[in-house]
């Protein structure tokens, strides 16, 4: 019986695959090769996940590969009809970012609390000018997304004594619905987004939504940047609406040098590295290997994604811990 064809959508630097040599044919095609690579392919390991080549070339003819495995949190730059509709099993990187990520958002909770942004552009002025500072622990934070990200961000939080709301799609024992959020957004100093981008979230930070918040209040979006009307969100800032925003991900990355968005006042830009901490690939490609083994021994696959939702399905589990 052949080894099995593993093909491998590259980005630099590949991914480390050499405990499965032996095992396994690994075939490295890029975007303009992937749709003539498909059908011969058993595994497809999505290690450039910020290419939408495999939504372009999916729906061509032939065979297609049984599973589908991207090194991201997000499916939404995978996922088509054709795909969603056939029997391939589709994971993602589940368990590799949440807690760096959560980190991230911290960091800039207690930046935006402690000022330090504008700490940092009275010193390049050489200016001495005494401020006070807000307190973190006992603020209101509303975290959209009751995935793991979403959970690590609570229990970060609420480690700095921040009262946290968490709200997903549907309310369960220990989280909001999507239908609480207007009201629990009015009330909170920080909205913090971490949901995964499908039809429902698209667009739903807009002005409507940020008129809803306190002056005081601050955003900030982890989650898929197509969930924000970018321009919306520069309008309440210029508009002082909310105090402040920080955006690490955007509806077009990488973000251009004429972007208008690098001068808003108030607002925070970061290259989508939230999630990025020291080893992050090598800790994507230690995680492939081992469910590709579990592949191979035929036991069932981790972090396999609804195909229909757009993500893993949460469970309701206790956030306190």
């Amino acid at each position: 019986m052949p080894e099995p064809l593993l093909l491998v959508l590259d980005a630099d630097p590949p991914p480390r695959l050499g405990a499965l040599t032996g095992r396994v044919r690994v075939r490295h095609t890029d975007g303009t090769g992937l749709a003539g690579a498909l059908p011969h392919a058993d595994v497809l390991l999505v290690w450039d996940f910020a290419s939408d080549a495999v939504r372009a070339a999916w729906p061509g003819d032939g065979p297609r590969p049984a599973w589908v495995h991207t090194a991201s949190a997000g499916v939404d730059r995978l996922l088509c009809p054709e795909l969603v509709e056939s029997g391939t099993v589709v994971t993602n990187a589940r368990g590799v970012f949440e807690q760096p990520m959560s980190e991230y958002v911290a960091g800039l909770v207690l930046a935006f609390a402690m000022d330090l942004p504008g700490t940092l552009d009275l010193q390049r002025r050489r200016r001495w000018l005494h401020r006070e500072t807000a307190r973190v622990a006992g603020s209101r934070a509303v975290v959209v997304g009751a995935g793991p990200v979403g959970r690590e961000i609570t229990r970060l939080l609420m480690a700095l004594g921040v009262e946290v709301a968490l709200v997903g799609r549907t309310a369960r024992r220990t989280i909001h619905g999507a239908g609480d959020l207007d009201r629990l957004a009015a009330r909170a100093d920080w909205v913090i987004c971490a949901a995964p981008l499908t039809p429902q979230t698209y667009g739903m930070f807009d002005s409507r939504f940020f008129g809803l918040m306190q002056p005081s209040a601050r955003f900030i979006n982890v989650g898929r940047g197509p969930m924000v009307v970018e321009a919306d969100l520069a309008g309440a800032l210029r508009k002082r609406w909310i105090a402040g925003a920080a955006l690490d991900v955007f509806a077009h990355e990488p973000l251009g040098p004429d972007s208008p968005l690098w001068d808003v006042p108030g607002l925070i830009v970061s290259p989508h590295m939230s999630g990025d901490a020291a080893g992050w690939r090598d800790r994507l490609g230690e995680q492939f290997v081992a469910m590709y083994e579990q592949w191979a021994a035929g036991e069932p696959l981790p972090n396999v994604v609804d195909k229909r939702l757009g993500y893993i399905p949460g469970t309701d589990l206790d956030i306190r811990g």
